[in-house]
Formats: C-alpha cells, sequence, structure tokens
C-alpha cells in the first residue's frame, strides 16, 4: 500500500538556511495540490496527469513523484485539502441550532454544498475514496465533525464510545448519496431528507 510522503518540519534546532528550506518545500507541496486540485476541477482523475501537474505546478517530473509517489497520493492530499476548508468553515461557524442530529446534517450539507461547487474534482474525490488503496484518514475526520457538532467542543468520546461507530456509519451514508448526486440520481433535497431521517435514527442517544 502507498503512503504519501510527509513533509518534514522545522524543530526549534534547524538553522535558518533549514527554516528556509522548509517553508519552500511546503510551499512547493502546496503548489502541486493546488495544480492537482485545478486540473481535477475541470477533468475530474483522469485529467490529473502527473506530468500535466507538474507543468502547472512549475516543478520538475521527478521532484512531484518525490512528494507524492503515485497519481493516487495526489488525489488523497486534495482531499485531505478539500476537508482542511470543511474543518475551518465548520471552526469558523459552527452549527448551533436544533437537537444533535440537526446540527450533523448541517455539517453533511455544508460538506454537500461546498463539494459540488465542483462536480468534476468532487467526483474525483469520491472515486478515489473508493478505488484507492491508498490509506486516507477521510472517514476518520468526517467522524470527528460530526461528533464536535452533535456533542459539542467539550465532548470526549473515547475510542470505544459507540457513538464513534455511530457517526461513521452515518459518514457511510453520506457518502453513498455523493454518489447518487453525483450519478444525476438525487438532488440536494433529496439527500438532506434522507439524511435527517437517518441522523435521527443513529443519533437517538446524542
Amino acid at each position: 500500500m502507498t503512503t504519501v510522503t510527509a513533509e518534514p518540519t522545522v524543530t526549534e534546532d534547524e538553522t535558518p538556511g533549514q527554516s528556509a528550506r522548509s517553508r519552500s518545500q511546503h510551499q512547493r507541496r502546496r503548489r502541486i495540490v493546488q495544480a492537482a486540485a485545478a486540473l481535477a476541477s475541470r477533468g475530474g482523475v483522469e485529467a490529473m496527469q502527473m506530468r500535466t501537474v507538474a507543468e502547472r505546478a512549475g516543478v520538475a517530473l521527478g521532484t512531484l513523484y518525490r512528494y507524492f509517489p503515485s497519481k493516487m497520493d495526489l488525489v488523497v492530499a486534495v482531499v485531505s485539502e478539500e476537508l482542511d476548508l470543511l474543518e475551518n468553515s465548520i471552526e469558523r461557524r459552527p452549527p448551533r441550532a436544533g437537537a444533535s442530529p440537526q446540527r450533523a446534517v448541517e455539517v453533511l450539507m455544508r460538506a454537500t454544498r461546498g463539494l459540488m461547487r465542483e462536480p468534476e474534482l468532487a467526483e474525483a474525490l469520491i472515486r478515489s475514496l473508493l478505488l484507492s488503496d491508498v490509506k486516507t484518514d477521510f472517514g476518520d475526520r468526517m467522524t470527528g465533525l460530526l461528533l464536535r457538532a452533535a456533542v459539542g467542543p467539550a465532548g470526549d468520546v473515547p475510542a470505544g464510545d459507540p457513538r464513534r461507530t455511530v457517526a461513521r456509519a452515518l459518514t457511510s451514508v453520506w457518502t453513498m448519496e455523493m454518489i447518487e448526486m453525483l450519478r444525476g440520481h438525487a438532488s440536494a433535497e433529496e439527500i438532506q431528507a434522507r439524511l435527517e431521517i437517518s441522523a435521527a435514527r443513529l443519533l437517538t442517544d446524542f
């Protein structure tokens, strides 16, 4: 199984030259991910050819492969970038109204609207979750978002808590609903209605 190479982090022992090099590496990696996302938003995963991404990002092909050994590693990085945007949005404007199920659905619908602004990119991201053998923390991060919305920032939900399993199940329901929308088989209103029913059943003990 392929894994994404982590960026080196800056420590207190680093010299100014090392710190500058780390910043440069971070900026280069970000350019690559943004170039890949832009290509995917216009043509899906097929448009994310490694050579094309490298050219758009202004890096050598060999440099691109040092950061991302495969296309799916790159797709996973784009998924992570989209989750960062969602998490920042939820942190700035956390759902407050209603009971736990309503707050959880609000998070999922905000994720839906954010992804569907770029349908081709959304399809690329969802396909990567279903078809890639590259490990991703997408499920864990979405589960964490739902738990924070449902339980609140002060809620400490340990690893073995059944509520984690329930929130993960709701994340899986949402992923399948996204597939239906991308196929043109469901509208946002239909998805929200089904998510509300699912959340009301699953999150009864929250």
